[in-house]
């Protein structure tokens, strides 16, 4: 086992001394970019690109096909002694200024400073920012007045950055700050204008001087009269104020005793109102009571009446309105008993006229024929009830010859008294069959005979 060992053992320390080495070498190529500078690598860095710029941080930069320097990104003041330049007016002026420049950190800025700066010093890095901050100075000049440039300094300015700062940019450079001395001109025009400016003060400054006198003089006149007013004003004011005080301490008393005696008076009213409200609520606890010690139980009485009667009439309604269904639903069987009892006679009679061979007058006399007997019985009933006590007939047999006597007349006329059987079916509008015998007209005085 510790022959294993010790055979492992020179391979692990190659390796390890191959590591230690390979960071190293990787230590040694990799660049570090300080705060103060711009680290520039170029050579061949990928893409189209002929340079990358890195302003903190690092970057491994490969040997033979890389390169790397440094940019120093500390401002630099540059002095500019413009004179002569012609304004906006055709009048030349002197524009003495400091401008303070560095290298811009922006990434279009930083690969234009590599590719323009990378190999000059800080005098040539000046002289050439000096001929461009020159060339777009005097352009600003002369877009503007000489009154622009010398009142509205901001303005002045912002119009300087504008030209010269996207000019300084193509080069790697950026403007942070500029500063006008003094301007001045060769024709003395803006001493001109400091003398007039300067005059028109003095003037104005006396003018102002002469108006505050008038002023004073006036304020003054006018003080001693408001004094003299107010004084006037106050004495009156101070009699008046006295007769207010009187007027007011008598109103006040006035008002006192007014108060004092609405006060009493709502006393009073108060006490009245107490004791009605009072006697209210006594009356409204009686009335309650005797309300619910009489009226809630005549209340509920009535109630309970009320709905008794309620109960009985729909009861009572109920009931009728079932005798009326069931005295319908009996007149309605009534009727239909009928109706069916008359359809069968109406059927019977149908069938007797048929039998009858369709003679109507014979099928009403066989009808009659069927009924006879009850008629013949009902006659008798008449008759039957008639008492005869006793006939007495005197006769003396002297008739005449061939009519009889009068006993045997007397007692014919009153067999002819009883209705005969014919005549009873003549009354009916019938007539017998002559099996039955027929009835011959006779005078009046004459007998039927059968």
């Amino acid at each position: 086992m510790d022959s294993t060992i010790f055979s492992g053992t020179p391979a692990l320390v190659f390796a390890l001394i191959f590591a230690f080495s390979l960071i190293l070498l990787l230590a040694k190529f990799y660049q570090r970019c300080p705060s103060n500078k711009i680290l520039v690598v170029y050579g061949r860095v990928g893409g189209h690109q002929t340079v990358r710029c890195y302003h903190g941080g690092g970057t491994i930069v490969w040997p033979l096909i890389q390169g790397h320097s440094f940019l120093d990104l500390t401002p630099r003041t540059i002095h500019i002694p413009l004179r002569g330049a012609l304004s906006h007016q055709n009048i030349r002026i002197n524009v003495p200024s400091t401008f303070t420049v560095a290298l811009g950190l922006t990434q279009d800025v930083m690969n234009n400073a590599a590719i323009r700066l990378l190999d000059l010093d800080h005098k040539e890095i000046e002289s050439m920012a000096t001929e461009i901050i020159i060339g777009q100075l005097r352009l600003t000049v002369a877009s503007l007045r000489i009154e622009e440039i010398n009142q509205d300094r901001e303005m002045f300015l912002e119009a300087i950055k504008k030209n010269i700062e996207p000019e300084l940019h193509k080069i790697g450079l950026t403007l942070l700050n500029v500063n006008i001395t003094d301007i001045t001109d060769e024709s003395e025009y803006i001493d001109s204008i400091g003398k007039k400016a300067s005059a028109t003060a003095v003037n104005q400054a006396k003018v102002d001087v002469a108006e505050q006198e008038k002023q004073g003089d006036i304020g003054k006149s006018l003080a001693e009269r408001d004094r003299r007013i107010s004084v006037a004003s106050y004495n009156a004011e101070a009699v008046k104020g006295e007769n207010d005080s009187k007027a007011q301490v008598a109103l006040t008393n006035a008002n006192l005793a007014e108060k004092e005696a609405e006060a009493t008076k709502r006393s009073q009213i108060a006490a009245q109102n107490a004791e009605a409200e009072i006697q209210r609520a006594r009356a409204l606890a009686q009335t309650e009571l005797l309300e619910a010690e009489q009226i809630v139980p005549q209340e509920i009485k009535k109630k309970k009446i009320q709905l008794e009667a309620e109960a009985e009439a729909q009861s009572k309604a109920i009931i009728a309105r079932g005798e009326a269904e069931a005295l319908l639903a009996m007149r309605q069987a009534e009727a239909e008993g009928i109706q069916k009892l008359l359809d069968a006679k109406a059927n019977g009679y149908r069938q007797l006229v048929e039998a009858c061979g369709n003679d109507a007058k014979s099928a009403s006399t066989m009808l009659l024929i069927e009924k006879l007997e009850d008629i013949v019985k009902l006659q008798v009933e008449a008759i039957k009830n008639i008492k005869i006590d006793k006939i007495t007939v005197w006769d003396s047999g002297s008739g005449e010859a061939g009519k009889g006597s009068s006993t045997s007349n007397f007692i014919s006329q009153f067999v002819k008294s009883l209705p005969a059987l014919h005549d009873i079916a003549a009354s009916a509008g019938l007539e017998l069959p002559q099996y039955l015998g027929q009835v011959n007209s006779v005078a009046p005085e004459k007998n039927s005979t059968l």
